[in-house]
């Protein structure tokens, strides 16, 4: 019951370092108390991406005469399409247990709670409680779903990102509070598929994290596409009573009344630090995350935590890389540290969003002369062709060193695009670099160059 390290949660950072830390000899072990693969691989990144997949076939079975193609009826069956989600992730969760045993990689199921003397206390499903010892031990706890006190989740009528995923049956309306990438996703996910959709946002714009183009031009996406988007607005209460709900919501006009089958509350995530043995070992915390240096070692010797119980983004990616990062350090490499700047975020609804780096707002409040390079999908031969016109890429320099500062783009698989970018502002690309590199044609990723060059006044086909 001797370990080098023991990695608490199954989650991308959790088996990611424990794939690593056994690559490079360490002997190792997981705990999980539910799923190998965390809320992302089961309740997350892969089977809402199953969903999203299939209510974009249907929208290409809806469209099929805009390409010349006859269709006689198409429709969705909701159920089948909830379970060919359930049936990736089931098969995703499979291939990490592959993985576990390629690894040679110890999985043990239960609850694990850190306690002092670099041990930890495994509670299985039976009440059965075992002690391990090692060398290191990684919390890889993750996050759940936010509730708010005036949004109560029963799991029926008011339900959080789990139910959204595993309704028995489509509802005909939902109100999705939030639109950050997961209420965004599920709206329209929803609406897609033919429910009528109502996307609730405190905010002066949906998408908030993203430049205002981007949250301007996918408001404008969803409000074609039937949406009711509902923006500097709040939902005060929610009356369950009945056989559905009755929104009140706070506008800028005054109160209004929606009523809907479903409320789906999509405002953020918490972090899983309750019942770990924190206080008891003494593992510092702020604002409801553990406190750690650029290695994620805590302010207790032996005891490192990564992924969303950390502070930093709240990405699948950067849990992943904070894994290796931690591990490599432990093992006795010099990994560099994350530059928490050159993070991707990708938002799958269509259009999709993916943006990188400084908006061109927090570029400007940063007192930085910025080039704007802007170039829509509309001028896009491949997006001509593909029918998906809508969107822009827009790139941010620095004006006096040609430092690419952000990118910031919206349109059909964006989300593939945005590597480019992350990839050249690493290597400290500048704008004359990425229009003297030259992108095959026809392709979406052209954008990308004719974007830097419309920043220097050099564009071709705008």
């Amino acid at each position: 019951m001797n370990y080098d390290l023991i990695v608490i949660g199954s989650g991308p950072g959790g088996y990611v370092a424990a794939i690593r830390a056994a690559q490079l000899g360490l002997k190792t072990a997981i705990i999980e108390r539910e799923n190998l693969g965390g809320i992302c691989l089961n309740w997350g990144c892969i089977p809402t991406k199953a969903l999203l997949k299939s209510a974009q076939v249907f929208e290409y079975l809806n469209h099929a005469s805009d390409y010349g193609i006859k269709v006689n009826g198409g429709e969705a069956d909701f159920g089948a399409v909830v379970k060919r989600s359930r049936d990736v992730a089931d098969g995703m969760s499979k291939g990490i247990q592959f993985l576990m045993k390629k690894n040679k990689i110890d999985v043990i199921t239960g609850t694990g709670k850190v306690k002092a003397g670099k041990k930890v206390e495994v509670i299985d499903a039976e009440g059965k409680v075992t002690n391990y010892d090692a060398k290191h031990i990684i919390l890889a706890v993750g996050a759940r779903s936010r509730v708010l006190p005036n949004l109560p989740q029963d799991g029926k009528k008011i339900i959080g990102y789990r139910e959204a995923m595993t309704l028995p049956k489509q509802p005909k309306s939902i109100l999705v509070v939030g639109s950050g990438a997961i209420g965004s996703e599920f709206a329209y996910f929803y609406s897609t598929m033919g429910t009528k959709v109502t996307l609730v946002e405190y905010l002066p714009s949906i998408v908030p994290v993203e430049d205002s183009e981007v949250s301007k031009q996918l408001e404008r996406s969803f409000k074609k596409a039937g949406i009711n988007v509902m923006v500097e607005s709040s939902v005060e209460s929610v009356d369950t009573k009945g056989d559905g709900c009755k929104v009140k919501i706070k506008t800028k006009k005054g109160e209004e009344i929606i009523e809907c089958d479903i409320v789906l509350s999509a405002v953020g995530i918490q972090t899983n630090l309750e019942n770990l043995g924190l206080e008891e070992v003494g593992i510092a915390t702020d604002k409801g995350k553990i406190l750690t240096n650029p290695y994620y070692q805590t302010n207790m010797p032996g005891y490192y935590a990564i992924g969303d119980c950390v502070s930093g983004q709240a990405l699948a990616h950067v849990a992943s890389a904070e894994g290796i990062i931690c591990v490599e350090k432990i093992a006795g490499h010099h990994p560099e540290a994350l530059d928490y700047n050159n993070i991707p975020g990708c938002t799958y609804c269509q259009p999709e969003i993916a943006s990188v780096g400084m908006t061109e707002a927090k570029a400007k409040e940063a007192g930085i002369e910025v080039k704007i390079g802007k170039f829509p999908f509309s001028a896009s031969g491949k997006a001509s062709a593909a029918g998906a016109k809508d969107g822009f890429v827009k790139l941010i320099f620095d004006a006096k060193y040609g430092e690419l500062l952000g990118a910031h783009m919206i349109g059909a698989n964006v989300t593939e695009m945005i590597a480019e970018i992350v990839v050249a502002r690493k290597l400290e690309i500048t704008g004359h670099e990425l229009i003297k590199t030259v992108h095959p044609h026809p392709t979406m990723s052209e954008a990308v160059m004719e974007a830097a060059a419309a920043a220097y006044g050099e564009v071709i086909h705008m």
